[in-house]
């Protein structure tokens, strides 16, 4: 099996939705364009994965989501050592279609207090299902690696949510260690490194906004 030596994470820029709620209510999630900070962070971001990655191939997957795509594209990656693909399994934790701003932030508020990984949002998706359909993404990423021809680097281009949520399921993490971790910043990246010893570890940890609170003895 050909397993890449890192698989980088990266969240999209700031979009139109990180700095203004209301524009739910006119447009699709789907559809919210990236800002120009936004496009300047996923610039920036772009510089440095150009610097780890060097001449090496890479195997991308983006989101379908609009913000995703536009910061791949902000990276200006050769054309000539990527392999794009897009990934529906990767988009953003469904909350509905067309949102209420002060619905949504009820509903937040109960997420909070219920819990972000079990709290399902009316017609929309808990974090737990949004694991789920990682968890299948993540089956299929495994089957991948034995092309003996795979390439060396996998870039996978999606939401907040979604990268701890990744992560959770590669390292086993519980749902307390979920729930205790905050997102990454817009086009913040995260990588998992290939060690000697055949295992992956992560290059810095997510941030904490509190300790763990288990209800078991696990691991």
């Amino acid at each position: 099996m050909a397993r890449p030596r890192r698989i980088v994470l990266v969240r999209h820029g700031e979009s139109t939705g990180n700095v203004d709620d209301t524009v739910y209510e006119r447009e699709p999630d789907h559809a919210l364009a990236l800002t120009d900070r936004g496009r300047q962070q996923a610039e920036e971001t772009g510089r440095r994965l150009r610097e780890v990655l060097g001449r090496e191939r890479v195997s991308v997957y983006v989101s379908p989501y609009r913000r995703t795509h536009e910061t791949l594209r902000a990276f200006h990656l050769d054309s000539d050592l990527i392999r794009v693909r897009e990934e529906p399994r990767l988009r953003e934790q469904d909350w509905g279609n067309w949102q209420d701003r002060d619905d949504v932030r009820l509903q937040k508020a109960y997420r909070d207090a219920y819990g972000h990984f079990f709290y399902r949002f009316a017609q929309g998706e808990s974090g737990a299902d949004v694991y789920d359909r990682v968890g299948g993404f993540l089956e299929s990423l495994f089957r991948s690696f034995e092309a003996p021809d795979h390439p060396p680097n996998v870039l996978i281009v999606t939401h907040g949510l979604a990268m701890r949520l990744f992560c959770m399921r590669w390292f086993h993490w519980t749902v307390a260690e979920f729930e205790s971790l905050s997102n990454p910043g817009n086009a913040e990246m995260r990588m998992l490194v290939l060690g000697d010893d055949g295992k992956y570890t992560l290059d810095r940890p997510f941030d904490r906004w509190r300790d763990p609170e288990p209800y078991g003895i696990t691991g």
